[in-house]
């Protein structure tokens, strides 16, 4: 047989069929006098065994093994570790499917910002009174920014004290009101006195451990901070400084975090 009469015979390329050849997986012919391969019928047994290996699901490496006459797998096993893989694929596809669904099903998660686990979109379906502010879109994108980064260890403790701090007596009234104040602030300069308000309203509304005790990064050599401050107006970018500085200014932190912070409140106050 030709190599087209091969392909054909089998229900393949003949790209493939060269293909097999160069990977060693099917014995290259013997040529004619004229220079054309001779395919046999050995050649198509083989060649109708990898395409039935491969459609199994199994790649050229693994058809290499099955195929190999020494130090091979036995295809069984092979066979087995393609089910255990398949296995976990479906296990995996369930669960995508059912985050999905539950995407689909919740209010809030297919925002512009998108989508967002169903636990973010209910904290942002509490947030609705003010979907209007400019700072609260930021603040949506920074959430949704924490939960796709953080460890799942942490973005779990996050959203537990997110949540429950939007969950408190008087939270939207407090969260409404600290959102107004940012968004006041646009164009504002740093020494305006609504920034120490928004500050003390801000560090009340949010939740104890947010900023963890002893945190020494909350200033500018910190990159994520960074970014965020160059995000806001000054005036705003300083009310978040102060505000997390604050939050992490608690009995447990470090001597030398808060030898630290007294020498950059002292530096900004000259």
């Amino acid at each position: 047989m030709r190599i087209g009469e091969l392909a054909a015979t089998v229900g393949v390329t003949t790209r493939a069929v060269r293909h097999y050849h160069h990977l060693g997986l099917l014995p290259e012919p013997e040529r004619l006098s004229n220079g054309y391969r001779n395919y046999t019928l050995r050649h198509a047994v083989v060649l109708a065994r990898i395409r039935r290996l491969t459609e199994l699901g199994l790649g050229l490496a693994e058809v290499r093994d099955v195929l190999a006459d020494d130090a091979g797998k036995d295809l069984a096993e092979v066979l087995t570790e393609l089910d255990e893989d398949l296995a976990r694929q479906e296990a995996a596809i369930r669960e995508r499917r059912g985050l999905l669904r539950a995407l689909l099903d919740t209010e809030g998660g297919l925002t512009a910002g998108g989508p967002v686990s169903p636990e973010l979109a209910a904290l942002f379906q509490e947030m609705t009174d003010v979907s209007g502010s400019p700072s609260a879109a930021k603040d949506r994108e920074v959430l949704a920014l924490i939960e796709s980064t953080a460890p799942p260890e942490e973005r779990e403790r996050f959203m537990d004290l997110v949540g429950s701090a939007l969950s408190a007596p008087g939270a939207r009234e407090r969260a409404q009101r600290a959102y107004a104040l940012l968004d006041e602030l646009v164009d504002a300069g740093t020494d305006d006195p609504r920034v120490d308000e928004a500050v003390e309203l801000l560090a009340t509304a949010l939740p104890e451990g947010l900023v963890p005790e002893g945190a020494g990064y909350v200033d500018q050599d910190h990159a994520f901070l960074r970014a965020l401050y160059a995000d806001f107006a000054p005036a705003q970018a300083e009310v978040i400084r102060r505000m997390l500085r604050r939050l992490g200014d608690r009995p447990g932190r470090t001597p030398a975090a808060k030898e630290e912070a007294m020498r950059e409140e002292a530096t900004e106050g000259e």
